[in-house]
């Protein structure tokens, strides 16, 4: 164990380093927020009661969304784990007396922590003190935060899970490109992360809800922004603990796979 915390801790650290990329980022993300809530905007004065959120609960999730973009979106991986695949430097990794799929959890889960650190707090604190409905809500009481914590928590180990499978399916295909573009794409729709998943139509919703996608963001900002409770939230966070046990069994043993496959082809 402590030699994944220190995989950890010198990722985490390097991933601090970055503060203009951070800063940069920070006014990126400000720029899209904004303007994904002015179209919001436009069509909530259209028919606010078309719609399955309040404006003040989409404004909630849009503003999270953006402030732990780091979290939860698939398209940020490390181009240094794919590179180490294809040129073949992953056999200098497999030498070491470590597990390939825990090091790069652990890699994984410092490089989106390190970075959602530095741009979450500017977002969360301008955010706050708005005008009123751009604003980003403060949780309903105490219980709601933790809730949220705890999903936040969940969702980001359940988006590195998936990210370690498309790390290791690569040790089996000629180009990581493909595999890559596919997940990213697909993982920005069925996650929320292009429209929350209430948007959906409902037939789509009852077969979203049960994937893996669901269980990343749309879980914990929904909580947050009072659009999830009850019996739907304690089945949306069994699903979360699910999909982890899950991910994380079948990475490992996709991990395994890939050793072998690189040992004989070593040998």
């Amino acid at each position: 164990m402590k030699k994944y915390l220190s995989f950890f801790r010198m990722r985490f650290l390097m991933g601090l380093q970055y503060r203009a990329a951070a800063a940069a980022g920070v006014v990126t993300q400000f720029t899209w927020g904004f303007m994904e809530l002015l179209v919001f905007r436009a069509f909530y004065q259209a028919d606010a009661s078309a719609f399955p959120m309040s404006f003040e609960a989409v404004v909630s999730y849009l503003w999270l969304q953006q402030a732990f973009l780091a979290l939860f979106m698939a398209w940020m991986m490390e181009p240094e784990i794919f590179s180490s695949i294809m040129d073949g430097n992953i056999a200098y990794e497999m030498c070491r007396p470590v597990h390939i799929y825990s090091m790069w959890f652990a890699r994984s889960v410092a490089n989106r922590v390190s970075k959602a650190l530095l741009r979450c707090a500017p977002i969360l604190v301008v955010t706050l003190f708005l005008p009123k409905p751009y604003r980003l809500m403060l949780p309903q009481d105490p219980m709601t935060l933790f809730l949220f914590l705890l999903t936040m928590i969940l969702g980001t180990l359940v988006t590195v899970a998936i990210g370690v499978i498309i790390y290791t399916s690569c040790c089996f295909t000629i180009s990581a490109q493909g595999i890559r573009i596919f997940y990213a794409s697909a993982c920005e729709l069925l996650s929320g992360q292009i429209v929350p998943l209430p948007f959906m139509p409902e037939v789509v919703q009852r077969v979203l809800k049960v994937l893996p996608f669901a269980a990343m963001q749309n879980v914990p900002f929904r909580i947050y922004s009072g659009d999830l409770s009850g019996r739907a939230m304690a089945e949306a966070i069994f699903l979360q603990i699910f999909w982890l046990i899950v991910l994380v069994g079948v990475g490992w043993r996709f991990a395994k796979l890939a050793e072998k496959k690189l040992v004989v082809q070593g040998g």
